[in-house]
């Protein structure tokens, strides 16, 4: 209780429900955008460190690089260059997976058996097709293990967006103005929001991952 009144204000929440999945598809929008993006490039930056093993060491500094970058900082830069557009969101938040996802899929593709791979190339595969059919299908799981954590990540910075102002405020703007309003209600309905969503996210992912990979948990269950 504060003065009175209610921590939470259920009356406004289920009054102002419209606003708030508006907030909710801006987030989703945030996230999922960005965390796309970040799987194509990491995807082909993966692909090149293991085909030429110098590359990684420059690849994951630059992209650690980036990933050390104040969020603030980020979008406060970008605003001037972009003005009010999703792409001052999009931008950082697509840097900020490089790293976690380069590293995971490298890892993934690096953790194929050589045998395996020497079985292909006996059977006639080519390099893509070595890299569709053996070489992806294998890395699955240490790759969902890197969107995974990718994932959460971006739904957490994407809060901040919210800097950006009403348009691409997301969960962040019910956060702030929670806060300037002295409105518990809000900050607590869009930190809760979005703690439901990562581990949504986190929950699905899993789930995808099982669905894709099934061999690996049934030999799971047989070591058992």
């Amino acid at each position: 209780m504060i003065e009175g009144k209610p921590l939470i204000d259920f009356e406004w929440i289920f009054s102002h429900i419209d606003s708030i999945a508006v907030r909710i598809v801006q987030h989703l929008q945030l996230t999922v955008l960005p965390l796309v993006i970040g799987i194509v490039i990491s995807l082909v930056l993966a692909v090149w460190a293991v085909r030429q093993p110098r590359a990684y060491g420059p690849i994951t500094a630059v992209t650690g690089l980036l990933y050390t970058i104040p969020s603030l900082a980020a979008f406060a830069v970008l605003r001037p260059v972009f003005g009010l557009t999703l792409l001052t969101a999009l931008v950082p938040l697509t840097t900020y997976t490089l790293l976690i996802l380069v590293r995971h899929f490298a890892a993934g593709f690096s953790a194929v058996p050589v045998d395996i791979l020497e079985a292909a190339e006996g059977m006639g595969y080519t390099r893509r097709q070595r890299l569709l059919r053996v070489e992806l299908p294998l890395a699955v799981p240490l790759m969902i293990a890197g969107v995974r954590l990718a994932s959460v990540t971006t739904i957490g910075l994407a809060t901040v967006a919210s800097v950006l102002g009403d348009t691409f405020g997301g969960l962040g703007q019910l956060i702030t103005e929670g806060i300037q309003n002295f409105f518990p209600t809000k900050y607590l309905l869009g930190a809760a929001l979005s703690v439901a969503l990562a581990v949504t996210a986190d929950h699905l992912f899993v789930r995808f991952e099982r669905l894709v990979t099934p061999w690996a948990h049934a030999r799971a269950r047989a070591a058992a």
